[in-house]
């Protein structure tokens, strides 16, 4: 009866989970490629310690049977549930001893055997669950008396609705009889690692242990949703291709993990095992070129090193005909091959990142610390699947922290990026002024806030005396650096809350917030002389600057500041040039304002 409630409640879980499968986004790049190939076979027969009965009881959540299992290596893939039992009665079954049995990539087949005991007098049903999910081919016989079996046949080359539950991790129902010893035998064979990661529940605990996961499945893709939104925002606003190879990183990142851990295949293509299996390959070419295309264009890596853009665009080139590989080779050749591929983009997307850094460059401090934290899950993975730590929420899901962590700082680079974007939109790319665009919005904001609170704005206007004869005689080049120099003169010596911009071509405006016409002329000829000072060789360059302020309510809209300010530059150039000319000094205030 319990078992009945418990897969009718998995069932409704899965249907939960499948409306909100858009949800299911981003996991890592990494996961599951390099473990040992481990040679366990030296267990065979040994009188390591290890290997007990287990004793199953009333409410078990989640424990462990790595002490209590013992193995055997099928070397030929070939033996019967016979053949294993005969080879039992000879003692060839082994306890994994003090490691972790993380056996790795091997050709063998592996039999695990469990021995469990129940001493109630009364049939307790119980759930055995195998945690790592990309097992091709996982049976248990279940004994049901002397020489009678119960087979459940699972794996991920099997279709999805074969299992005893419908989960993403492999879930076999068992009833033990009262007062029972039953002897109990796996089978694993797979192309990929073996990881034989083993718990006993009971049914309600059972229940409750995945209804936290779920919870945490759902923050965690939630997580990377929300971030592959935001981005795709952005990207529509700003069009930036950076921007583009990010999303697109993280979707084939993200629907590799989801493989990786089985939801894919529960949810996306539960009838397609081949391809499921085929599936893990592709994505994980797909997210290795698209990280390492991200990674060249958020660094912008061609600027500060060509030859490592270079490299890094041969290894594109090598992960694009293994992507074609992937949909062609088998899994086991593909895997091999595109763990060396990353191996070798892992060291080379940090160099990138440590140039950059070195160089300055301000999105490779979020970039650097992003990758740091992938890295250090897969560190935590790798010492798992190395058996050096013990199988655990964290170890097995170090990978997604990391992941997580990285596309929330891979983020934060964007912003970063995006900062940039604004700035080099609103800044003039020959002086690194502000430009006309950032000049208008600045004025009209400083004059409002002026006129609410009945402080007095200034506005210088200049101009480069005789430029364009300037520049017909020497040249645009070094007409550029006449523009250069003063704009560099202007923001040297104009100070915060001032504002200098070049308002386009050799013209010049700074905005001077609660600044009235005696502070602003004083400033006005500091500039005026700075220029005149400057020498550029045989060719004496001078300023003319026309000044108008704003102050108790004389002059009522931006364009009237402006226009005065623009006629009092006129003026100065009329005069003779090389002065600075403050408006109120020519026309009556009257005539200023209706003018």
């Amino acid at each position: 009866m319990r078992i009945d409630l418990f897969n009718a409640w998995v069932r409704a879980v899965n249907a939960w989970v499948a409306r909100t499968a858009p949800g299911i986004g981003v996991y890592v790049l990494l996961g599951g490629l390099w473990t040992p190939d481990t040679a366990l076979a030296q267990f065979e027969g040994s009188a390591a310690p290890g290997g007990s009965s287990f004793t199953v009881r009333d409410n078990m959540e989640g424990l462990k049977l790595s002490d209590h299992i013992q193995l055997l290596e099928d070397r030929q893939a070939n033996l019967t549930i016979s053949d294993v039992k005969r080879l039992d009665r000879l003692g060839k079954f082994a306890p994994p001893g003090s490691i972790s049995p993380n056996i790795g990539y091997t050709k063998s087949a592996w039999w695990v055997k469990v021995t469990l005991v129940n001493t109630n007098p009364e049939e307790l049903d119980v759930i055995l669950r195998q945690i790592y999910p990309l097992i091709d081919y996982i049976d248990l016989w279940e004994a049901q008396g002397e020489d009678n079996w119960t087979l459940h046949r699972t794996g991920d080359m099997r279709p999805f609705h074969e299992r005893d539950i419908e989960h993403k991790d492999f879930l076999f129902r068992m009833t033990l009889p009262p007062d029972s010893r039953t002897v109990h035998y796996l089978r694993y064979e797979t192309e990929g690692p073996i990881d034989i990661s083993l718990s006993m529940y009971t049914p309600l605990k059972l229940i409750k242990a995945l209804s936290k996961e779920q919870l945490a499945y759902g923050l965690y893709y939630g997580g990377f949703l929300v971030l592959v939104i935001y981005n795709l925002f952005i990207f529509i606003a700003v069009r930036d291709r950076v921007f583009l190879y990010y999303l697109l990183y993280v979707v084939s990142y993200g629907l590799y993990m989801a493989c990786h851990n089985g939801l894919a295949f529960q949810f996306l293509w539960p009838d397609y095992p081949g391809w499921g299996n085929q599936s893990l390959v592709v994505l994980l070419a797909l997210s290795l070129f698209w990280a390492l295309q991200f990674s060249r264009k958020i660094l912008s890596i061609a600027s500060f090193s060509p030859r490592l853009d270079k490299i890094s665009l041969a290894l594109l080139a090598v992960v694009f005909i293994s992507l074609c590989g992937a949909i062609v080779f088998p899994y086991s050749f593909m895997i091999v091959a595109l763990s060396i591929l990353t191996m070798v983009e892992m060291p080379l997307i940090l160099c990138m990142g440590v140039l950059c850094l070195l160089a300055g460059f301000a999105p490779a401090r979020y970039f650097m610390v992003a990758w740091s934290a992938l890295i250090f899950g897969v560190i935590v993975y790798m010492l798992k699947i190395f058996g050096l730590l013990p199988h655990t929420f964290f170890t097995e899901n170090g990978f997604q922290i990391g992941s997580l962590i990285e596309m929330v700082l891979l983020s934060l680079a964007l912003g970063s990026r995006v900062n940039d974007l604004k700035r080099q939109s609103r800044t003039d790319a020959l002086t690194s002024l502000a430009n006309r665009r950032e000049f208008d919005e600045i004025l009209r904001s400083e004059f409002h806030r002026a006129y609410r609170h009945g402080q007095p704005l200034s506005l210088l206007m200049i101009d480069i005396d005789y430029f364009k004869s300037f520049n017909d005689r020497f040249g645009h080049a070094k007409g550029d650096e006449v523009l250069k120099m003063v704009g560099g003169l202007l923001n040297s010596n104009v100070r915060k809350p001032n504002i200098p911009c070049r308002f386009g071509g050799e013209e010049f405006a700074v905005v001077l917030p609660r600044t009235n016409c005696r502070e602003a002329i004083t400033l006005a000829e500091r500039l005026r002389r700075k220029v005149e000072e400057k020498n550029l060789g045989a060719e004496q360059v001078t300023i003319s600057i026309g000044l108008a302020c704003a102050a108790d309510g004389a002059i009522s809209s931006v364009s009237q500041l402006l226009d005065a300010a623009d006629r009092a530059l006129y003026y100065a150039k009329e005069q003779g040039r090389n002065r600075v000319i403050n408006i109120e000094e020519l026309e009556p205030m009257f005539n200023l304002v209706n003018s």
